[in-house]
């Protein structure tokens, strides 16, 4: 998150809470929006391309000399590193950081968060459910699972944290050009998933599931019709969730332009 930090921030935000999205199934990345084909005029100076407003620009972000892309593993991880100790660390994956954290936080406000993009390792253990049947739902204790992530979330600090997102921000909008959004601006789609994230709502236990096949879902369909990353702060529970949302406001006020 720039780049470091938004590394973290999405690493943090989605990437670990999300490793086990209810146990669904890896679905593709979505295509990436079809490039439009400007006819040839006669009429000179008409632009090709009108690129799109940029409605959070981000405030301070310099050309400072960065490494490439590909080799921006390293450099990332060790600041990440000297910001939230090196215990954080473990949680992390360590190839391609930042093109992971940019295609998750471009795919949390999505229906699918496919597995194989996150920046985290799995949250441990097996999801946690309890009853059957009609009485199916999630385990009271599947909340300790996200505990350790939780943790993190709550200890960094929000300005730091954006201050070494700002730094590294160049190679993050790189990703996401990469990704196939050549004239969008990816803080723009930082704002968009934090508010996606932090509009979950705020369900008391017990959470009804179903398994139709093999992967559990949400009884009720208005709940299994939200967004990936709603459905992660579902399935964390009430508390953490409230405790990944505070630190989500604390980031949007400093990412988000007129927050």
């Amino acid at each position: 998150m720039q780049k470091a930090a938004l590394a973290a921030i999405v690493i943090i935000l989605g990437g670990g809470l999300a490793a086990y999205y209810f146990m669904q199934k890896e679905a593709p990345p979505p295509a990436p929006p079809p490039q439009q084909t400007i006819p040839r005029s006669p009429v000179p100076a008409a632009p090709a391309v009108v690129a799109p407003v940029i409605r959070h620009p981000l405030a301070g972000v310099a050309a400072a000399a960065l490494p490439e892309l590909e080799q921006s593993d390293a450099p990332v991880l060790q600041a990440l590193g000297e910001l939230l100790g090196r215990k954080w660390l473990a949680f992390i994956l360590t190839d391609g950081v930042i093109q992971r954290i940019v295609a998750t936080v471009d795919n949390l406000p999505r229906e699918r968060l496919p597995v194989g993009v996150m920046p985290l390792k799995p949250v441990p253990k097996a999801f946690i459910t309890t009853g059957e049947g009609a009485t199916l739902a999630i385990g009271p204790r599947n909340s300790a699972r996200y505990a350790p992530y939780v943790r993190v979330v709550g200890a960094v600090d929000a300005a730091k944290l954006v201050a070494l997102y700002v730094r590294f921000y160049p190679l993050f909008q790189r990703a996401y050009e990469e990704l196939g959004y050549p004239k969008a601006y990816f803080n723009d789609r930082l704002v968009e998933a934090i508010d996606n994230l932090v509009a979950a709502p705020e369900l008391s236990a017990p959470i009804k599931l179903v398994r139709p096949m093999v992967l559990y879902e949400f009884a009720d369909p208005k709940l299994e019709a939200r967004s990936a990353g709603q459905k992660i702060m579902i399935r964390m529970g009430r508390d953490n969730a409230a405790a990944v949302k505070a630190k989500l406001h604390e980031i949007r006020r400093l990412v988000a332009t007129g927050a």
